[in-house]
């Protein structure tokens, strides 16, 4: 059996439409669809007389009871108002002589003191730089060099707090300028 080489074989020739001698007419189609524009157009047209026709009818179907006279409001006369009372409001008088006592047991101060650690750094620069950062906020930060197993770290501290509330009301100023990394802890120094 011969191969055949389809590729080089090209395209198979194309059969040749025939030429219409009305170029420039439109064929008009004869049987149902011819109509179609018609119909719809004929529907469209008696839905409007229908609804011109129903709008007619309902205009005279409106009720004469209605009274079309204009009724102008009667300016009240000063006799026609009664008196206004007179507002007596008696917490006015009572409140200046009321007292609020409230015990307050008073905190007892501790020799606790609190530090706020809030980064620590391999290199001085970085520390010095957190420094600032936290300069800018008002508060005062020391840097803490400290050697241990793992090497020289440089520590971002910030205290002594007199108080827990102290501290945490730093840290959350810090938190503003997205400083989150603070810890409080209870350290002697």
């Amino acid at each position: 059996m011969a191969q055949r080489d389809y590729v080089s074989r090209g395209k198979a020739p194309q059969k040749k439409k025939p030429e219409n001698k009305k170029r420039g007419k439109s064929q008009v189609k004869s049987g149902p669809t011819a109509s179609f524009p018609i119909v719809r157009l004929v529907i469209v047209v008696i839905l409007l007389i229908g609804f011109a026709v129903f709008l007619w009818s309902i205009k005279d179907n409106a009720s004469s009871e209605v009274d079309t006279e204009v009724v102008r409001p009667v300016a009240p006369t000063q006799e026609a108002l009664p008196e206004l009372p007179k507002e007596e409001w008696e917490y006015i008088r009572t409140l200046p002589g009321y007292e609020v006592e409230v015990d307050v047991a008073e905190q007892e101060k501790s020799d606790k003191r609190y530090l706020m650690q809030c980064a620590s750094f391999r290199t001085r620069a970085q520390a010095e730089e957190m420094k600032a950062k936290i300069a800018f906020q008002g508060l005062e930060a020391l840097i803490r060099q400290s050697s241990g197993s793992n090497g020289e770290w440089f520590r971002v501290i910030l205290g002594p707090f007199e108080s827990k509330r102290d501290a945490e009301k730093a840290k959350h100023s810090l938190r503003k300028v997205n400083i989150a990394t603070c810890q409080i802890w209870y350290w002697n120094l």
